[in-house]
C-alpha cells in the first residue's frame, strides 16, 4: 500500500549525545534514533527484550557459531542461561569443544596476534584461531579427562545416544563454570548437527578405535528431540550468532514439523535477532533471510526481527549487557 509523504518524513534521525549515557542499555537505546547498524543493534535489543517479556511461553532459542568461546564470549552466554535470555542453544562442536576445554584445564587461550609466523607457531605446537592462540597439549590434556568422564557416563559398550544428551552429562561432570556445565544446571539443553566436526568427534574417533569408547551419536534423534521442544511452545525466538550450521539446524525445525504433519498455533519463529556479516548476494547466508525464511515457514508472516551486520564479539556482549541491566532495573 503506498504510503504519503508525510509518513515517510514521520520521524527525525536525532544525533547520539555520549553526555545523556550512563549504562549499555542507554547507548543502545539512544542508538535506535540513529542510522545503520547501530539502529540495528538498538532494535535487537528491544526485540530480544520481547522474547525475554514473554517469559516461559516464548521459547528461545541461541543459535551459537564461529570460534566464540575461544574470543571470551563463554561467560557472556552463562549469564544469558542464568538470567533466562535463552531457553536453548544450537552450538557447533568446536565451541562446545573449547568450553569443555576450559572446564577441565582452566582459561585456556592466549592473547595472541594474526600478524605471525604460523610455521614458528607450528613447531611449538601452538593452534592459532586469527589473533588467538591455544597449545595443541591442551587439547590433548582436556581428551584424557574428558574420555574417562565419557566413560563414566556411558560405558565401553556400544551405545546410540543423542548428542544432546552426552553434553547434557559432561555438563554435570564438569567442576569449573563453562557453557556446557551451566547449560546443564539449568536444564537447557545444547544440540549440535555437525558434531563430527571438530576436535570432540577426532577424541571419540581415537577412543573407538583403541576400543575404549564406542559412543555413536544420534544426530537425527536430536533433529526429534529438539522438535518435540518446539512443540512445548506455542511461540519462539531466534538469537543468532554467525551462521553456519546452527543457525539452518535451529530453523529447518519448522519445515520438519509440516513436513510431518504436526499442526501448531504459530507455524514459525516469531522472533529474531541476528548478528552476522554474510551478505546475501553469493547464496551464502547460512540459511537465508528471514523473509526468505517465511517461503519455507522457517518464520511466520509478521515475524519481529533485527539483522545486524557486526562482528559479534561486539553486538553478543553488548546485548546481553544491556538485557541484564535491565533485568537489574526491574525493567524485565
Amino acid at each position: 500500500m503506498p504510503h504519503t509523504k508525510e509518513e515517510y518524513l514521520e520521524a527525525k534521525i536525532q544525533p547520539y549525545d555520549p553526555e545523556t549515557v550512563n549504562s549499555v542499555e542507554d547507548a543502545l537505546i539512544a542508538l535506535q534514533t540513529c542510522s545503520f547498524q547501530g539502529r540495528n543493534l538498538g532494535i535487537g535489543l528491544e526485540i530480544w527484550s520481547q522474547m525475554v517479556a514473554e517469559g516461559s511461553d516464548c521459547l528461545k532459542v541461541l543459535t551459537f557459531s564461529g570460534a566464540m568461546i575461544p574470543a571470551g564470549m563463554g561467560e557472556a552466554v552463562c549469564c544469558a542461561i542464568e538470567r533466562g535470555l535463552v531457553d536453548a542453544i544450537v552450538s557447533t562442536g568446536a565451541n562446545i569443544t573449547h568450553d569443555i576445554i576450559n572446564a577441565i584445564l582452566g582459561p585456556a587461550h592466549f592473547i595472541g596476534s594474526d600478524e605471525v609466523n604460523d610455521d614458528e607457531l607450528f613447531s611449538y605446537r601452538i593452534d592459532r584461531i586469527y589473533d588467538t592462540y591455544i597449545p595443541e597439549d591442551s587439547f590433548v590434556e582436556a581428551r584424557k579427562v574428558e574420555s574417562q568422564m565419557l566413560i563414566d557416563a556411558f560405558g565401553s559398550e556400544e551405545v546410540i545416544v543423542p548428542p544432546s544428551k552426552v553434553y547434557y552429562e559432561l555438563g554435570k561432570r564438569l567442576e569449573t563454570r563453562s557453557m556446557v556445565a551451566v547449560a546443564a544446571q539449568h536444564n537447557v539443553p545444547i544440540f549440535c548437527g555437525a558434531s563430527s566436526d571438530s576436535d570432540f568427534s577426532l577424541n571419540l574417533a581415537e577412543q573407538r578405535l583403541r576400543g575404549n569408547l564406542k559412543l555413536v551419536l544420534d544426530e537425527i534423534g536430536d533433529v526429534i528431540n529438539f522438535s518435540d521442544l518446539i512443540r512445548t511452545k506455542e511461540r519462539h525466538g531466534t538469537i543468532i550468532v554467525g551462521g553456519g550450521v546452527p543457525r539452518n539446524w535451529g530453523q529447518q525445525v519448522f519445515p520438519f514439523l509440516d513436513q510431518i504433519k504436526v499442526e501448531m498455533p504459530y507455524f514459525g519463529y516469531n522472533y529474531s535477532v541476528r548478528m552476522h556479516t554474510a551478505v546475501v548476494y553469493d547464496g551464502g547466508l547460512s540459511g537465508c533471510t528471514v523473509s526468505e525464511g517465511k517461503t519455507w515457514g522457517k518464520y511466520v508472516k509478521g515475524a519481529h526481527h533485527a539483522s545486524i551486520w557486526c562482528d559479534a564479539t561486539i553486538a553478543f556482549p553488548l546485548l546481553v549487557t544491556a538485557l541484564v541491566q535491565r533485568i537489574k532495573a526491574g525493567k524485565l
